[in-house]
């Protein structure tokens, strides 16, 4: 079946191929020294190239240079050219600094003096 498109949406379909295509190359398990790319990634793991090396236990999971996810994986099979991970524990990363006590959604967020 041969199926003819408006030159503009053939266009905007491979733009939206490139866009995604950027954004799955962003992602990235880092371990200690290591910095690797993910090739692919869903609910319940990821899959590496099958020459990096063997993962276990806490990595962090970014996109780019920002952290989104701490982990806990476990190697769960080779499938062809990828090692494919699961994660045990998926832990997000919260945007602002961690606090110790409760605080009032009404307390003030600065002092202004005079």
């Amino acid at each position: 079946m041969e199926v003819h498109m408006q030159p503009e949406v053939l266009a905007g379909l491979h733009n939206a191929k490139t866009r995604a295509q950027k954004r799955k190359e962003r992602l990235r398990v880092v371990t200690g020294d290591h910095e690797i790319a993910v090739l692919r990634s869903w609910d319940g793991g990821f899959a590496l190239s099958k020459d990096a090396p063997h993962l276990r236990g806490t990595v962090e999971f970014c996109d780019g240079s920002k952290l989104l996810h701490e982990c806990l994986i476990v190697c769960s099979a080779l499938e062809g050219h990828e090692m494919v991970y699961e994660y045990k524990r998926m832990t997000k990363v919260s945007e602002g600094r961690i606090l110790d006590f409760e605080q009032a959604d009404d307390a003030p967020v600065a002092l202004i003096t005079k």
